[in-house]
């Protein structure tokens, strides 16, 4: 890539985060940042004693994976309960033991609640995930 087109890349990259949107169809995720506290990785490992970590910081353009290494399935959305309207990127749906389910783009600078919908209650399955 030409220095040029770089920063053009870059500049197009910077508007959309500051317009606060952005097409969460792209299929290219970059690395994670840390920050907040929170943990830096986009995999959050789901067993039977709960979601590990619960509090993530990626970068905008990461996707997020849940691993089931649960013997139960689990149902990852975006919070709230039952609308899942808060940050639909991370509307995954089910995740059968042994698999994994991976979140769409997360294009915009945000604090996006999860949980199990099949579980609302249940804190163990709950965390945030830092879009920055």
């Amino acid at each position: 890539m030409t220095r040029h087109s770089y920063f053009m890349a870059a500049a197009l990259v910077v508007a959309a985060a500051a317009a606060g949107c952005g097409d969460d169809s792209s299929d290219t995720p970059t690395s994670p940042s840390g920050g907040g506290g929170s943990t830096n990785t986009t995999t959050i490992t789901l067993t039977s004693s709960g979601a590990s970590p619960r509090d993530i910081t990626v970068a905008l353009g990461s996707r997020v994976t849940f691993v089931n290494n649960d013997s139960t399935p689990h149902d990852m959305d975006s919070n709230p309960h039952p609308e899942h309207t808060d940050c639909p990127p991370l509307n995954i749906g089910f995740i059968a033991p042994g698999a994994s389910g991976v979140s769409q783009n997360l294009t915009t600078a945000r604090v996006c609640g999860f949980h199990d919908h099949n579980q609302p209650t249940n804190t163990n399955f709950q965390g945030t995930i830092r879009i920055q």
